[in-house]
């Protein structure tokens, strides 16, 4: 089994991701172009990574979403394939309509770079084998406010597809411990299937002793040992 990495133009985060999951979580990584049009059978774990898709413009991932890979990978996903999008990944996948709802500009309106409490929901296979733990892990956004309409959220919840919440050292979720004025201080979500998890967070950016915290390790291994 391998893991494929998405690389755009306007990709920032494809070589973090590759670094982490060839180099520390020990799986045979590729890179996929954004005009590839299939995905190698042998492929089980898609990324799609944080960045700049095509500069962001008209809207972010907009026109990512329309690339020849994005096409494969949700066929990829309606065979059951599992699909990850990290931040800039998040947002194509809700404009692909692979994940519901949308990522807008944070409330504050400014860009954030800091680390964050987020409360693991729910065991949900494969991307977690714990819940109820509280993970440290970086976010680096300018559009991370997640919005659904009342009915979306409720599915959301009904579904449990909520995987991921902001919240407080303690698990404590409030909207003191909302950053981005997030609906519900959503962080993540999958969809009903399970097998396509969208986050604002990264967690490739904090799966190495070598960076003071491998919280983000945890869900590349929790996915990754499905996988195999």
């Amino acid at each position: 089994m391998k893991a494929g990495v998405v690389v755009f133009p306007g990709s920032n985060c494809d070589q973090d991701c590759f670094h982490v999951l060839r180099n520390v979580a020990k799986v045979e990584t590729e890179y996929l172009w954004h005009r590839d049009a299939t995905i190698p059978s042998d492929v089980g774990l898609v990324c799609l990574p944080g960045g700049f898709t095509y500069g962001d413009y008209l809207r972010v991932g907009a026109m990512a979403h329309v690339s020849p890979i994005v096409r494969a990978v949700k066929e990829f996903a309606a065979r059951g394939g599992f699909v990850i999008g990290v931040c800039n990944g998040f947002q194509i996948l809700t404009e692909s309509g692979l994940l519901p709802g949308a990522l807008m500009h944070n409330d504050c309106l400014k860009f954030l770079c800091k680390t964050v409490p987020l409360k693991v929901e729910r065991h949900a296979a494969p991307w977690t084998d714990f819940e109820g733990e509280v993970l440290r892990v970086p976010i680096a956004h300018g559009q991370g406010n997640y919005y659904i309409d009342p009915d979306g959220l409720e599915r959301l919840q009904d579904n449990g597809q909520i995987l991921f919440r902001y919240s407080d050292p303690d698990g404590d979720v409030s909207k003191e411990t909302n950053p981005n004025g997030s609906v519900d201080n959503i962080a993540g979500i999958t969809n009903e299937k399970g097998n396509v998890l969208g986050m604002m967070p990264h967690p490739e950016r904090c799966s190495e002793s070598e960076l003071g915290n491998t919280d983000g390790l945890r869900i590349w291994e929790s996915v990754l040992g499905h996988c195999r």
